[in-house]
């Protein structure tokens, strides 16, 4: 279950759908003169370089990220986020999503992140040591369990699980039916891949009886190499905010005009 290493994916398209998506979220939180908190479940690293071996080995970031930032609205808190990390870190930085959060909190705001890889999560708290956030070296699912309601109430959740188990498709609607009910305020967001085998559609089936107001956006792409099985990616996002909807959607139009 520690064998996932998200540096040979960063930057690939379903990271910019996550992302994006994410980065919204967490930027109409701010609209709101009122403090929130940010909780990730499966954070990772949190900073990447798509210029070191593993980005080029599997090329997914030139799929990603080269093809598709453009197109999305250089104001769009995401492409701010983006121009934010590589001022910092340099050209070939890439934020993971716990970075997207750390740029978007305000003095105020809570961050908790969890990480159970014991390398990965020693580099999340180098790269994320400057924003002072609480990290625990733990299952994420577990924190969430302990934290939630969290302080402030008002606040944003994003579960990304590397899914290398397969019976995390099974045990994922009982953790977020579990959330919910402690949190019944927070936006809960769940990233998922589309795979070719089908094998999240029960997954889907069993959140969408849950969380029937649920909003599920999927955008797909050609594969990123040959022999990939992930055809696409998906966000499940429980209590959206208002206007996530035509974010999206726009979202949809972009990758279907770089398919």
């Amino acid at each position: 279950m520690l064998s996932y290493q998200h540096h040979y994916h960063a930057g690939n398209p379903a990271d910019v759908h996550k992302h994006a998506l994410l980065a919204w979220g967490l930027d109409y939180l701010t609209r709101k003169d009122k403090p929130f908190s940010y909780i990730e479940t499966h954070a990772g690293r949190g900073l990447y370089d798509l210029s070191d071996a593993a980005a080029h080995k599997t090329g997914e970031a030139a799929q990603g990220i080269g093809r598709l930032e453009t197109a999305i609205a250089a104001t769009h808190p995401y492409r701010l986020r983006l121009d934010a990390t590589r001022a910092k870190h340099g050209a070939n930085a890439y934020p993971g999503s716990p970075l997207i959060a750390a740029l978007s909190l305000r003095a105020g705001d809570s961050l908790h992140l969890a990480e159970l890889h014991p390398g990965e999560h020693a580099l999340l708290a180098s790269h994320l040591a400057p924003y002072r956030p609480r990290l625990r070296q733990e299952d994420g699912f577990a924190m969430a369990q302990t934290l939630c309601p969290p302080m402030p109430r008002r606040g944003l959740l994003l579960a990304d699980p590397s899914y290398e188990v397969k019976t995390e498709y099974d045990s994922i609607p009982r953790h977020f039916a579990q959330i919910a009910r402690k949190w019944n305020v927070g936006i809960l967001m769940l990233w998922y891949p589309i795979l070719t085998s089908g094998i999240h559609t029960a997954m889907l089936t069993h959140l969408g009886a849950i969380f029937p107001d649920a909003l599920r956006h999927e955008v797909r792409f050609p594969p990123v190499r040959a022999g990939h099985r992930m055809a696409g990616s998906g966000m499940f996002v429980v209590n959206p905010p208002y206007g996530l909807q035509e974010q999206a959607a726009r979202l949809t139009e972009i990758y279907a005009a770089q398919a």
